[in-house]
């Protein structure tokens, strides 16, 4: 789809993107590029951010991207200092880096729980740590008019509950809280705004193939609003939003965009059903009330 924006939206801005080789990282990354910003992309395989770095670069993006764990401090500190080193500044950061798998609490060992919080929760934090001197006003590559933006990748598993993905409720809570808490504080005293993206079942994703197979996304449009599976370009748009000068207004919070999924509850009774449940239980409240002697009051 065409995009709504202006093509020079983030011209200047530099945009680091941690799980951005791939799947809605990857899509955030074009649409950065292709709106103006040069684009570093942070990843633990370094054959796929080359490859999408190379990808951005034959779309005419200025892209680099830099090998690297946000689960390792020594690594984060790596890639921030590289990629200013590289473009003379950092505008945007971005923590898209996940990971996720389905599995039963009972069959979910406190390892495999710790690795999921690490990635998302303590790898988004590191990552905003080690993003500070150079987002900040007046940081390194910042001018003293204002700072720069964070965006962090949710989910809305943790808004109610969510069969099998403990693990990743937990963590994306943890992201909301830390998003929450910077965009409060860092807001306050460094003038960076901190808002997040909660995406839905978005098609063409590892995510999706992963946790939502075929089986279950046969049965999706039963209770999903808009039945429609959301794509990529529909969680870069948003991110661009938020990254630019029209969500200027914008701090601490967390933009649902999954179609109203989150809202949904399964259906008790056939839509046709449901007129003569109504009319059943109004006739039997009139036969009920006509019995009771009216009061003098």
């Amino acid at each position: 789809m065409e995009s709504p924006f202006k093509a020079n939206i983030l011209k200047g801005k530099v945009a680091l993107i941690t799980g951005g080789g791939s799947g809605i990282g990857f899509e955030i990354s074009t649409q950065f590029g292709k709106h103006g910003a040069s684009v570093a992309i942070m990843g633990r395989r370094k054959q796929v951010v080359d490859s999408a770095a190379a990808n951005l670069q034959s779309l005419g993006i200025s892209a680099a991207g830099f090998e690297g764990d946000v689960r390792k401090w020594e690594d984060a500190k790596r890639v921030l200092e590289s990629a200013f080193k590289h473009f003379g500044k950092i505008d945007i950061l971005v923590n898209g880096a996940a990971g996720n798998f389905l599995v039963s609490p009972e069959d979910l060992s406190p390892n495999g729980f710790r690795t999921v919080l690490d990635i998302d929760a303590v790898g988004t934090f590191t990552m905003c740590h080690e993003a500070l001197p150079y987002l900040k006003k007046g940081g390194l590559g910042q001018s003293l008019s204002g700072g720069g933006i964070i965006l962090n990748i949710s989910a809305t598993l943790h808004y109610t509950a969510a069969w099998y993905q403990i693990n990743v409720a937990a963590a994306k809570a943890a992201v909301d809280a830390i998003g929450r808490n910077l965009a409060l504080e860092w807001g306050t005293d460094y003038d960076i705004r901190v808002n997040g993206i909660a995406p839905g079942p978005i098609s063409g994703t590892p995510g999706m193939s992963k946790l939502v197979p075929e089986e279950i996304n046969s049965k999706a449009k039963d209770s999903m609003p808009l039945y429609k599976l959301g794509e990529k370009w529909d969680i870069a748009m948003a991110a661009l939003y938020l990254a630019s000068d029209a969500g200027k207004y914008v701090n601490g919070t967390t933009l649902i965009v999954d179609g109203g999924l989150w809202l949904s509850r399964p259906r008790h009774l056939p839509k046709d059903e449901v007129k003569q449940v109504s009319r059943a239980v109004e006739k039997k409240s009139r036969n009920a009330s006509a019995g009771v002697p009216s009061s003098k009051l």
